[in-house]
C-alpha cells in the first residue's frame, strides 16, 4: 500500500512538472489568425492614469482592455530601467509570436526624440517596449496581473487577450499613449 501510494504521488509530481513545463515553454501556444481587414483596429490609445488601452477602428472603439504598466508608470520614459511607459505617439512595428511574455507587439520606442533626449543625458533610452501577455508559464494569473504595475514599461494583458489585440492589429498601426 505504502508502495503505492509512493507511485501515485511521484506520478502526480509528474504531471505537474509536465503542466508547467508544458506553459512555460508554450508548447500550445495559439498564433491567432488575423481578423478580416474592415474589423481590424487603426489606432490604439493607451491611457496611463486609467489603466485602459483602446482599440479604435476610425472613431469607434472596438474593444477596451485593463492594463498593467511599468512599474513607476507617471511620466515619459526617460531612459532604460527606469521603470516608465513612454509617452507620445508611436506605432507597432513588429509582432513576435515566439516571445517569453506569450505574444507580443513591439511599440516604435524610441524614436529620434526619446533618443536625442537620452544621449544628451548620456543614458541609453531603453528600447523593446512592447504590448504583450502575461509571463510564459504563469498565464493562469489572468486578471490577477492587474493588482499592481510591474513590466518594464510595457503594457501587460491577459494572454486571451493578446491573442485578440494580435489578431485586429496590424505592423504600423498606430499606438497614442497618453499620461
Amino acid at each position: 500500500m505504502r508502495r503505492r501510494a509512493k507511485i501515485v504521488g511521484a506520478a502526480a509530481l509528474l504531471g505537474l512538472i509536465v503542466c508547467f513545463c508544458w506553459e512555460f515553454l508554450q508548447l500550445s501556444r495559439r498564433i491567432p489568425p488575423l481578423a478580416p481587414i474592415d474589423a481590424r483596429a487603426t489606432s490604439i490609445i493607451v491611457e496611463k492614469r486609467a489603466r485602459r488601452m483602446s482599440l479604435m477602428r476610425n472613431d469607434t472603439i472596438l474593444k477596451t482592455y485593463e492594463v498593467s504598466l511599468g512599474s513607476d508608470p507617471v511620466g515619459h520614459k526617460q531612459q532604460e530601467g527606469d521603470g516608465r511607459t513612454p509617452e507620445g505617439v508611436y506605432a507597432i512595428d513588429f509582432k513576435n509570436p515566439r516571445s517569453r511574455f506569450h505574444l507580443a507587439l513591439r511599440i516604435s520606442y524610441p524614436d529620434t526624440k526619446d533618443r536625442d533626449s537620452a544621449r544628451r543625458r548620456g543614458v541609453s533610452a531603453g528600447s523593446d517596449i512592447m504590448i504583450h501577455g502575461l509571463p510564459n508559464g504563469i498565464g493562469w494569473l489572468r486578471s490577477l496581473h492587474l493588482q499592481r504595475d510591474w513590466t518594464d514599461g510595457c503594457i501587460a494583458v491577459t494572454n486571451a487577450e493578446v491573442e485578440e489585440i494580435w489578431s485586429v492589429v496590424d505592423t504600423g498601426t498606430t499606438v497614442q499613449i497618453k499620461p
